[in-house]
């Protein structure tokens, strides 16, 4: 079996080649496959690799203070789900190319899977206001599941997403919105921007798709998550999709 990561983390760096370069040397003495990118807001990857390999790849970047903590998301695949190693820099770890949404300067407000799930229970939040649940994704991510009655947009890149929202925020003004995503990047940026064109009414899903697929399981959603590797998309127990049918085989899902 092959240990897969998925890994966001926003902090100021001022030298993007160099820690890329760090992290390149460090995933190839591992053996490890996958993406890896870096901006001056952080870092953005998805690798997959031997448990050892991972665990000694995760050490070295937590020795870095920066990255001391570190919030890293796991799930298992049969094969090794990528075909090489890719390390980038980039403007953004994410691109958005929208002022005010830079997590830099502190997080927007988050609710936890299981707060999220309690809500989706009741059909409201705690304090009686009526929930949305926001889709940042595409709509090629979209169509292989979502959480059931969520607003998605009809977009194809994230920096479309401020456009596509304009027609729905006055529907969206007495209710709780909270904006999800695969891994909690797209939702984070999202989460911030609307905070400051105005949206005080606006929460991230913290850990994003797969966070509460790890913490809750599948409670109010339909379909998979897709991810960005040859995996295409994950189950609620993260099991991607030959695994899932495999177990159904078997009778065992």
């Amino acid at each position: 079996m092959v240990t897969n990561i998925a890994v966001y983390h926003f902090v100021e760096v001022d030298s993007p080649e160099s820690l890329a370069a760090t992290l390149s040397a460090s995933a190839r003495r591992n053996g490890l496959l996958g993406t890896v990118l870096v901006a001056p807001e952080g870092l953005n990857l998805f690798l997959a690799g031997e448990d050892d390999a991972i665990a000694d790849f995760l050490r070295a970047l937590r020795m870095d203070a920066r990255f001391a903590g570190l919030r890293v998301k796991y799930s298992r695949s049969a094969a090794q789900p990528f075909a090489r190693l890719k390390v980038k820099v980039k403007p953004e770890i994410i691109a958005f190319r929208r002022d005010g949404a830079s997590p830099l300067a502190g997080r927007a407000p988050a609710v936890a899977p299981r707060d999220l799930a309690r809500w989706i229970a009741q059909g409201r939040d705690d304090d009686g206001r009526r929930l949305v649940l926001l889709d940042t994704r595409n709509r090629e991510e979209v169509g292989h599941g979502s959480f059931a009655g969520a607003l998605a947009l009809p977009i194809d890149n994230f920096t479309d997403l401020p456009e596509a929202l304009a027609p729905h925020r006055p529907a969206l003004a007495d209710a709780t919105v909270v904006s999800f995503c695969t891994g909690g990047v797209r939702c984070e940026k999202a989460a911030l921007w609307m905070r400051a064109e105005g949206m005080d009414n606006v929460l991230q899903l913290d850990g994003g798709i797969l966070g509460y697929f790890e913490e809750v399981g599948g409670y109010g959603y339909d379909g998979r998550c897709f991810v960005f590797d040859e995996r295409v998309a994950l189950d609620p127990e993260l099991r991607p999709l030959c695994a899932t049918m495999a177990a159904r085989e078997n009778g065992q899902a």
